[in-house]
């Protein structure tokens, strides 16, 4: 459970950096009043609100979220926030109702976009090293 607490503690901190040092991370929050809680089914987690352009977060429960993102246990959440094909994770922890996702799914999509801004740029892909059919 820690690691899922400490998962999300970090979540909190680099979407409210990246807010800050990336203009377009910051056009894609202007104007967007959210509330949203990602949790355990027993009801460990955080809520993170955006308003007014920036990104707050707390460990309590903070008034009706928009949606709720509830895992079947802290190392479920981890496991699945932490995946490199987090899409796919994502969609196999809800296929197996290890994820149950309450509220608006809009919402939900809408925030999924906000932390693809933490994405590493897509890498290019390496030269063809090959001379004349033979590895240089």
């Amino acid at each position: 459970m820690l690691k899922f607490k400490f998962l999300l503690l970090t979540l909190a901190l680099l979407l409210k950096r990246k807010v800050r040092s990336d203009p377009a991370a910051a056009r894609f929050i202007a104007g967007k009043t959210l509330t949203l809680r990602i949790e355990t089914r027993s009801g460990e987690g955080r809520t993170f609100a955006i308003r007014n352009g920036r990104v707050s977060s707390r460990a309590k429960p903070l008034g009706t979220p928009a949606f709720t993102l509830t895992f079947k246990d802290g190392a479920t959440g981890f496991s699945v926030l932490s995946a490199k094909d987090s899409q796919g994770a994502f969609l196999a922890a809800l296929g197996r109702k290890d994820l149950v996702v309450s509220g608006s799914v809009l919402d939900a999509m809408w925030f999924q976009g906000l932390t693809g801004f933490l994405q590493p740029p897509a890498s290019v892909a390496p030269r063809d090293r090959t001379v004349f059919g033979e590895a240089s």
